[in-house]
């Protein structure tokens, strides 16, 4: 049987990660034991969140070894199947990693069915950034209508999700990005209201007033930093603010040096609550269905940036840490062997 490959863990990155902190190995193909499922990787989804699982000590979760498969969801095929619950050639959803082939519990894995979206979508807009997108604003803000949410990092792969979300709740919806192009995209193809791009912006406190004159009741902070400071200085009265990253730190050396704000919640009487989306796992099955028909109904767009082999895997993942790419980064490494669509609920 031909080798597996994977790209594991050669060492921990100090500040930002490079190519020299992944390596591309071979393996035996594993066998599913009794309640396993052998998948086949197809698309790999890369995301914030494992900037972190790359230190020595985890965030909130168990940190990668060095020479451990990198962590990660797939959107991948029922290879061999030791479970009466799936077949072989089904699609599935699953954390099976930077790898060609892996072996998932059958409890851990979620069916993907044709006829509803593209298989990408099962770890993008239907997957783990669409849940974050979905329960991250409604839960954890509840924005009302005429409310002004801002979004930062609003053109990746949450971001962009959740600013449409704000707009289909009848809300103004501003973000910011890294560059004109991203810009164009928030306002021409996602209808967000305003957007400004942080790089070329100095006074981030004017920006905001600017583009947003009412204040702001939801901020949806994806990156953290300066951009965020400048958010406290201009949220309304009673406003909800959902920490989901603080990407622009993730990176850092040293910490950032920063202005203490959280009197501002207190004469503000507003909240900032951080969540991680497995929180709401139990109620994936009605985002999914939502999002999956504002999907259909076309209030919802999304974007997908497609490196091609898991060799180049940790290349997406750094370009997707430096903001290159626009809404979700995902990397093919298989082709699908049937035409295919999303989910099964």
């Amino acid at each position: 049987m031909a080798a597996n490959r994977q790209i594991v863990l050669a060492s921990r990155p100090v500040g930002f990660p490079n190519d020299t902190d992944f390596r591309l190995v071979e393996s035996p193909i594993p066998s599913p034991a009794d309640g396993e499922v052998l998948v086949r990787s197809i698309y790999l989804s890369v995301d914030p969140y494992m900037r972190g699982r790359m230190n020595e000590v985890g965030s909130y979760a168990a940190p990668v070894k060095i020479g451990q498969v990198m962590v990660g969801g797939v959107a991948g095929q029922v290879a061999e199947s030791r479970d009466p619950r799936f077949k072989a050639g089904e699609y599935v959803v699953g954390d099976i990693g930077w790898q060609q082939y892996g072996l998932a519990h059958a409890a851990a894995l979620r069916k993907l069915d044709p006829g509803i979206a593209p298989i990408s979508t099962g770890v993008g807009v239907l997957g783990m950034p669409g849940m974050t997108a979905y329960f991250g604003l409604l839960d954890i803000c509840n924005p009302q209508t005429r409310e002004t949410v801002f979004v930062s990092g609003a053109a990746g792969a949450v971001g962009s999700l959740v600013g449409q979300i704000a707009k289909i709740k009848g809300c103004r919806a501003v973000g910011t990005a890294g560059s004109d192009r991203k810009v164009d995209y928030l306002i021409s193809e996602l209808g967000f209201d305003a957007a400004f791009n942080y790089k070329t912006v100095a006074d981030y406190s004017a920006k905001l007033r600017e583009t947003c004159p009412n204040g702001i009741d939801v901020y949806f902070d994806n990156v953290g930093g300066a951009i965020t400071d400048a958010v406290f200085g201009v949220i309304n009265r009673h406003a909800r603010i959902s920490v989901c990253g603080q990407i622009s730190q993730y990176n850092l050396e040293r910490p950032e040096m920063g202005p203490r704000l959280l009197w501002v919640l207190l004469v503000k009487q507003a909240r900032a609550e951080g969540f991680l989306v497995p929180q709401f796992m139990e109620r994936w099955p009605e985002g999914i269905k939502q999002m999956a028909a504002w999907l259909e109904e076309g209030k919802l767009k999304y974007h997908e940036d497609i490196e091609q082999g898991i060799e180049n895997a940790p290349r997406a993942f750094i370009g997707m840490l430096e903001g290159k790419n626009l809404g979700k980064q995902l990397v093919k490494i298989a082709d699908e062997v049937f035409p295919y669509t999303v989910l099964s609920l």
